[in-house]
């Protein structure tokens, strides 16, 4: 194929991901609106006026980046995961497969259209959240290239997932048992540095909570860690997520009758 025509492939691709959440944006885009609503009228009006401050801000400040980040990171995966294995399911996928569109390019249209998902969530949750607290960006530059940079690492990640899941109950295992404890245990609500010295080491281990702190140093200058370590591990995360990826689709397991 010429550059040309891989161009118009992953428009088709990427287009088709993105007319998919937003033509049934009452079960993509209103759930995580509403829930993150929840979120901030519980913890961050009812709860948070009694916690006080927390590392220099209100607890309505502190928990919104975090918040924020969780709502981009589920989007960009479940998008993925439920578009790839539902096109999988129907066989659908098989067409794509069979024609000379580059794996790459195939890849690049379900990730970004992953990725366009979770970063609208994003706004959203942004938007929603400036009607309950203030914000101001500390750091242009980490807060744009870590949600990004998140946002790209969950779709591969729920790729991956779409390639093994053989049913519709497999895709809901990784976010029920992995995903949601994490982000939980991921420092969203709460700062690691209150946290007992084994469990505040333990933490460290968990890849979301370096994308939290290192979202949330973007938004409000402080961090519980070193945010080059962070910027550094989820760029190589990335590339193997994506070497995994394009290993799957060209060898085709699990993905050809």
């Amino acid at each position: 194929m010429t550059l040309q025509q891989q161009w118009v492939a992953f428009c088709s691709i990427f287009r088709k991901e993105v007319n998919r959440f937003t033509r049934i944006w009452i079960q993509t885009l209103l759930p995580p609106v509403i829930t993150m609503t929840l979120y901030f009228v519980i913890f961050g009006q009812l709860i948070g006026s009694r916690i006080g401050d927390m590392g220099g801000f209100s607890y309505a400040q502190f928990v919104a980046p975090g918040l924020i980040m969780m709502a981009v990171l589920t989007n960009s995966y479940s998008n993925v995961v439920s578009s790839f294995f539902s096109a999988k399911f129907q066989r659908s996928i098989e067409e794509v497969l069979v024609s000379p569109t580059p794996d790459c390019v195939i890849l690049a249209g379900y990730v970004l259209g992953g990725v366009a998902r979770g970063l609208m969530i994003g706004v959203l949750v942004t938007v929603l959240a400036l009607l309950f607290t203030s914000l101001s960006v500390h750091s242009w530059f980490v807060t744009i290239s870590f949600v990004v940079m998140t946002s790209v690492f969950f779709a591969l990640a729920g790729f991956i997932n779409a390639v093994y899941a053989n049913s519709f109950d497999d895709i809901s295992i990784v976010p029920t048992f992995v995903l949601t404890p994490l982000t939980y245990f991921g420092g969203v609500f709460y700062s690691t540095s209150m946290l007992p010295g084994f469990w505040q080491t333990l933490s460290h281990f968990n890849p979301i909570f370096h994308m939290v702190n290192a979202f949330r140093y973007g938004i409000l200058g402080v961090s519980d860690t070193n945010v080059t370590v962070a910027f550094i591990g989820l760029s190589l995360g990335i590339l193997v997520l994506f070497a995994v990826s394009l290993y799957q689709l060209k060898h085709g397991k699990r993905l050809r009758a």
